[in-house]
């Protein structure tokens, strides 16, 4: 009986760390181009860890990226490729991975109140900016010549801070009642 309900939970656990990976390609499909596409990424990624927990929101995030890596038009404007990763937004691409992580360790070391998952939020965007804007740089100063820290800062987040913490808000509204209507445990 106990091996049929673990069983059971592991089936119900990758359907929803499936589901989640699509909704982040979903959210990703929602894009307005610029120098860095304005997406609802990030607000897919916050959804995930604050639905699925940690553990599973991070394999929805790494699910996410390993398909468009393979090819599969899960990135914004419908695109895909290991070419996608390795141009000048991929850092933020990847960091999607960073900003789960952090949000998945600070569940384990500050537990699940909804403070610790605001202030994980923010941190994991911060890293997910960071990591971005450094690979951004790397990969324009290869392309194109060298560009200050102000000008990508300019170009790749100021714009962006405003609307993802809207998102970070409206993620927070609905992880608490997404979680309690299909039941996460």
């Amino acid at each position: 009986m106990e091996a049929t309900v673990s069983a059971k939970m592991k089936t119900v656990d990758m359907a929803y760390i499936a589901m989640f990976a699509v909704m982040i390609a979903v959210c990703s499909w929602i894009s307005i181009p610029a120098t860095v596409p304005f997406t609802m990424q990030t607000f897919g990624v916050f959804l995930a860890v604050g639905v699925l927990g940690g553990k599973r929101g991070t394999l929805s995030v790494l699910i996410y990226l390993l398909l468009g890596m393979v090819g599969l038009p899960v990135f914004a404007g419908f695109s895909g490729g290991l070419g996608c990763i390795l141009g000048s937004t991929g850092g933020y691409i990847v960091g999607f991975l960073f900003s789960a992580l952090v949000m998945w360790a600070m569940e384990r070391l500050l537990g699940k109140k909804r403070w610790v998952l605001a202030l994980s939020m923010v941190l994991g965007l911060i890293v997910c900016y960071a990591f971005g804007t450094a690979w951004f740089m790397q990969v324009y100063a290869r392309t194109t010549g060298a560009i200050g820290l102000l000008t990508a800062l300019g170009w790749c987040v100021f714009p962006y801070i405003l609307p993802d913490m809207v998102k970070i808000v409206l993620a927070l509204v609905i992880c608490r009642r997404l979680a309690a209507a299909i039941k996460v445990r």
